[in-house]
């Protein structure tokens, strides 16, 4: 039976698609639910077009509201793709090592409270560093703390501006969020990819 994996997104859901694509039909997971904290996030009429069911939260903070429609999904793996709320700690506890989240950056740096989209990248070139990705990692009760499963290297050009590191960098998220799952998938559980994955622009 396919891992059932449920989607948290607060966006457009651009890692949402690439995970729709990588798991289409005969890959050992699919997604059965979209969940997000916005009622406005394009990510659910992408779901909705794919014949996925969605729900928006009427209160994220509610474990009770996270845990009555993760398990009526029957959810075996929960994906974070750009969804910028804490999760409840109760649900988390549940689902202790079952939560993954994608983060545009190479944690531990530039992570933690604050730091996502284009706040991430600013810092990244701010910084001065060469090089910027992807983290997939487990999810705790603290903001981009958990484990870290796998990363994906993208150099920053000289010329960058947050934009096009943004660019590049969510092309590596794309290919990194579904490989991550589908190895979750044929072992189970969400484990540690064998290395970084190094990708060029």
């Amino acid at each position: 039976m396919p891992l059932r994996v449920a989607v948290c997104i607060s966006g457009r859901g651009s890692n949402l698609t690439a995970l729709l694509d990588a798991l289409d039909t005969g890959a050992p997971a699919r997604v059965v639910l979209v969940l997000s904290d916005r009622p406005d996030a394009g990510g659910l009429a992408l779901a909705r077009g794919r014949g996925v069911a969605t729900h928006v939260l009427a209160d994220y903070a509610s474990a009770a509201e996270w845990l009555g429609v993760l398990e009526s999904a029957s959810a075996g793996l929960i994906v974070l793709a750009g969804f910028l709320r804490l999760v409840p700690a109760p649900v988390v506890a549940r689902y202790r090592n079952r939560i993954i989240n994608v983060h545009p950056a190479l944690l531990p740096a530039f992570g933690g409270p604050g730091m996502y989209g284009m706040r991430v990248h600013r810092a990244v070139l701010a910084s001065g560093a060469r090089e910027s990705g992807a983290t997939v990692h487990l999810v705790d009760e603290v903001y981009d703390r958990g484990p870290i499963l796998a990363q994906a290297r993208v150099p920053v050009e000289a010329d960058d501006s947050p934009e096009r590191l943004a660019a590049r960098v969510l092309e590596a998220e794309h290919r990194l969020l579904p490989a991550v799952v589908l190895a979750a998938a044929d072992a189970g559980h969400p484990v540690p990819l064998p290395s970084a994955l190094e990708l060029s622009r």
